[in-house]
């Protein structure tokens, strides 16, 4: 039941190509992360209005629909 030389050295090589590709990776600098993070926010809010919106037309107009 215990790990086999070929496991370990499976998992060793997984942990360098995983170490390898993180590597890889291109962090946005502080000035791009805040603009896209408030770009996010905003368009969520937008989003978020413009669907509250949506439902408030909808209530009234089944509202009317069903006093008919």
């Amino acid at each position: 039941m215990g790990e086999s030389k070929t496991e370990k050295a499976q998992k060793a090589s997984w942990f360098a190509g995983l170490k390898a590709e993180f590597d890889k990776i291109i962090w946005p600098d502080k000035k791009s992360l805040s603009r896209q993070t408030a770009a996010v926010v905003a368009v969520s809010i937008v989003l978020g209005l413009i669907i509250a919106v949506l439902d408030v037309i909808i209530k009234y107009g089944v509202d009317a629909l069903v006093k008919l």
